[in-house]
């Protein structure tokens, strides 16, 4: 994987994948290590982490107390940007990017502070992201993989 799409903004779905025992977490998990490790320029918004625990708490069954500890470890990554901000710039210009796109609130926020921070691309698990314009979105699951996700998920 090469940062030739960088800077890339991690969507909640992608971070809980990467901190589960799922058979198609490894997708997520790459990524997830590359910006640990700097060899890619990864944006997260802090609100991501209040995001993927709900995630992972709700849809893939860890405990509070365990999500908790992988995402204050995760928060350790010296090497992300960690967006720290919600100026009430970016929170209207999330609700016109969710407007203007047909997509939830939260989105519109993820969307809008990709543009904001000059991301290129945003790595997710559906294509939300896609009606956006302002940058490249990369759906890291294949079909297949999702259909295996949602099967693992009891869906």
């Amino acid at each position: 994987m090469s940062d030739t799409n960088g800077p890339y903004l991690f969507d909640v779905g992608v971070v809980a994948l990467a901190h589960t025992d799922a058979p198609v977490r490894d997708a997520a998990l790459a990524y997830v290590r590359d910006a640990i490790v700097g060899d890619i320029d990864a944006v997260v918004p802090y609100p991501t982490l209040f995001g993927a625990h709900t995630v992972l708490t709700t849809y893939y069954g860890r405990s509070n107390a365990d999500a908790s500890r992988l995402l204050a470890n995760f928060m350790d990554a010296k090497r992300i940007h960690w967006y720290d901000r919600m100026p009430e710039t970016v929170v209207r210009g999330g609700f016109t990017q969710a407007g203007d796109a047909n997509i939830g609130g939260w989105d519109g926020y993820y969307a809008q502070v990709a543009i904001d921070e000059g991301v290129n691309t945003v790595l997710t698990i559906d294509d939300d992201f896609e009606r956006v314009d302002a940058f490249d979105t990369e759906i890291i699951l294949s079909s297949d993989e999702f259909s295996e996700l949602n099967r693992f998920l009891g869906n």
